[in-house]
């Protein structure tokens, strides 16, 4: 990513962004469920960004819990396996509000499917006027559509509410060759461009999610979610992490 020197330290380098978080950073080694300990951490890692002066909103993925997917590979309709990872996406997102209100960040879950009984249901306006408040905005059940991934849901959402760039929270330190776990020569990226992402069929979003990117002129930043403060270092242009765009 741009070298920090070109970013003055202590201000954020975006004013809005949208943080794309999977299910599986909101648990543990074992990547499934929920673990109390995670979500409060990845919390105070919000909430540290948010004192930046940046509004945050942030997709949630599901796959702690559930993957259309993997369901509809075992005999499930891939639209009813979708519609349970959207549902998966909204247990997160309630979780992690709860967490956001307990360090003292006020925070709202707005879901694309609607369930008005459990949260507010999705729409521009509503999410805009939270943001304009300085609340984090929990945005579950992805684009509300089967087929689509939580990928593509954070590069919609930052498009339709002027996010500045989408922050790609996973397990490693930016974008590689290869898996890194897997293969010790992996190469890791500084810079790609969205073109360079699809044509290398690299892993870490889908290409959806990298084509309406592309289209929209946002920047993707993937980093590690693992260590503390990960997402206030990236936004004051510290950490480690890959730029696409």
């Amino acid at each position: 990513m741009p070298r920090t020197e070109r970013w003055p330290m202590g201000e954020p380098v975006y004013r809005r962004v949208i943080v794309k978080l999977s299910g599986e950073a909101l648990t543990d080694s074992e990547g499934f469920g929920i673990r109390q300990a995670t979500i409060d951490r990845v919390a105070a890692d919000l909430v540290a960004a948010r004192a930046l002066g940046t509004s945050i909103g942030v997709v949630v993925g599901g796959g702690n819990m559930f993957r259309g997917v993997e369901i509809s590979a075992n005999g499930v309709s891939r639209v009813t396996g979708d519609a349970l990872g959207m549902l998966a996406t909204v247990m997160n997102a309630l979780v992690l509000e709860a967490a956001l209100e307990r360090a003292g960040a006020p925070a709202r879950t707005l879901s694309a499917l609607a369930m008005p009984a459990v949260c507010e249901t999705y729409s521009h306006q509503r999410a805009l006027r939270h943001l304009g408040k300085m609340r984090i905005v929990l945005l579950a059940a992805g684009t509300g559509n089967p087929f689509f991934t939580t990928d593509t849901a954070a590069v919609l959402r930052a498009s339709e509410l002027n996010g500045e760039a989408v922050l790609k929270a996973t397990n490693v330190d930016g974008v590689y060759s290869a898996d890194p776990k897997k293969d010790a020569g992996a190469r890791r990226f500084e810079r790609l461009t969205h073109q360079e992402a699809i044509e290398r069929d690299l892993k870490v979003m889908d290409a959806t999610a990298f084509a309406l990117a592309r289209e929209n002129r946002i920047p993707i930043i993937v980093f590690s979610i693992r260590e503390p403060g990960a997402i206030a270092a990236v936004l004051a242009g510290k950490g480690r992490a890959t730029l696409v765009g």
